[in-house]
């Protein structure tokens, strides 16, 4: 069992790898791999792509790299492999992206990625430190999300957030001066806005819970 933790130069992945590898030893999980490499990719059981920055400069850093992005498509669109899409990874799963310039995602999950506006203006943008989790409908099932609940913390960081079109395919949401989406899922996809390698017991088991998940 491989997972593949896509490298394409968006963020520091350290703190991921380690505690992906760590719940790997926990869980059974097998092996936690790294890599820019598109056969890596092809071989991968689970894969993850995590994402920093802003969401133009993480669309067209994971297109430079020839064959990556078109390794993961056909895994997770052709193949059904389990798929993690974490921050800006997560928001790349949207029809499109709406930071600084019109950015199409890759559509995967209906929606769009916008500005966060909360109703109170004493908020402050970005969205940074931790919130509450909220779960959906979907999220109560989810085998990803087995044993978080409702109140779990969770550490975010960000500007813009995914507005998704069928409120099914949100699974958990935190309030922010309104509702903003925290995870979301379609068939043997799932993201997370906020960091699981960061947000302690929760994102740990969650990242157990995808090691282990056989949609």
């Amino acid at each position: 069992m491989l997972t593949v933790l896509v490298d394409y130069d968006s963020g520091n992945l350290h703190s991921a790898e380690k505690a992906f590898q760590r719940m790997a030893l926990e869980v059974g999980g097998g092996d936690v791999l790294v890599s820019d490499r598109p056969e890596d990719v092809a071989r991968a059981d689970r894969i993850v792509l995590p994402g920093d920055g802003a969401f133009p400069a993480c669309r067209k850093a994971l297109g430079s790299y020839g064959g990556l992005f078109e390794a993961i498509e056909e895994a997770v669109t052709l193949r059904a492999r389990p798929f993690l899409g974490i921050c800006v990874g997560m928001q790349m799963m949207a029809s499109w992206g709406r930071e600084y310039q019109d950015t199409r995602g890759f559509d995967w999950i209906s929606g769009e990625v916008l500005r966060i506006t909360p109703a109170d203006p004493a908020l402050k943008v970005p969205h940074m430190g931790w919130n509450d989790l909220v779960l959906d409908a979907g999220g109560a099932a989810h085998p990803v999300l087995a044993g978080i609940s409702t109140g779990d913390h969770a550490y975010f960081v960000h500007s813009y957030h995914f507005r998704v079109e069928n409120p099914a395919e949100r699974l958990a949401h935190v309030d922010y001066g309104g509702p903003i989406t925290a995870i979301v899922g379609r068939g043997t996809m799932v993201g997370t806005q906020f960091h699981p390698e960061k947000s302690q017991a929760t994102g740990l088991r969650l990242i157990g819970n995808f090691l282990r998940w056989k949609p």
